[in-house]
């Protein structure tokens, strides 16, 4: 037997197993089918439906003008008393538009469907560069805080996987003030059943992804 000890002392050795052909063709087999699992778990966990009894409904002015259409449907279907529109600045067009935001913009759009003026209002937000969505929680609580409107919860439309992201800051918010509910209206861009398979779907369920973990982990501490 050796006693010699290698490396004068730092290093000594050990066995150590290997998986066989056998064993990485089923690791392999394993990894497969947990990302597949994964790929098709995301989309539906990323668009979320849980509205709350409320007398107020709230879309996101960015949305397409389907997704706008699906508010008035859904304010009337529901017989809520107030829909707030909010937005930021329009990013594109803006100096050949009369409508500064897109909060402004939604509800124009909703009133040339036929809403009254009377029950739909913009809720705009300045420029910021990130958090819009955050932003634009803040600007309506501070809104139903000035009209001391004394509602128990509200419920926020938004656009497919971007809906459990806004759903989760809207809560942050509003906190233990009144409940938050969320209608997610789906993405027409891609067909959300192979989202994988579209350039469109990838970029925005990737980016949400993202987006959502880092709102859950990183924006508590920024």
């Amino acid at each position: 037997m050796n006693s010699r000890v290698p490396f004068w002392g730092f290093l000594h050795r050990r066995e150590c197993l290997i998986p066989t052909w056998r064993g990485l063709f089923l690791f392999t087999l394993l990894g497969v089918i947990l990302a597949v699992m994964a790929v098709s778990a995301v989309h539906s966990f990323l668009v979320v439906t849980e509205p709350v009894p409320a007398g107020v409904l709230v879309v996101e002015g960015w949305a397409p003008d389907y997704v706008l259409e699906e508010a008035r449907v859904e304010f009337e279907r529901h017989h809520y008393r107030r829909l707030y529109v909010t937005g930021g600045p329009l990013e594109t067009g803006g100096h050949l538009s009369e409508y500064k935001t897109y909060a402004e913009l939604g509800v124009a759009t909703l009133v040339r469907m036929g809403m009254s003026k009377d029950v739909v209002e913009a809720v705009s937000t300045p420029f910021v560069r990130q958090d819009r969505t955050y932003t634009s929680a803040l600007a309506l609580k501070s809104r139903l805080h000035q009209q001391a409107l004394h509602e128990t919860g509200i419920n926020l439309m938004s656009l497919g996987v971007h809906s459990r992201r806004s759903h989760l800051l809207f809560q942050k918010v509003f906190d233990e003030d009144l409940r938050v509910g969320i209608i997610a209206i789906e993405d027409r861009g891609y067909d959300p059943g192979r989202w994988w398979k579209f350039s469109a779907g990838v970029r925005t369920v990737v980016d949400e992804f993202v987006a959502y973990i880092y709102v859950l982990v990183v924006f508590p501490f920024v």
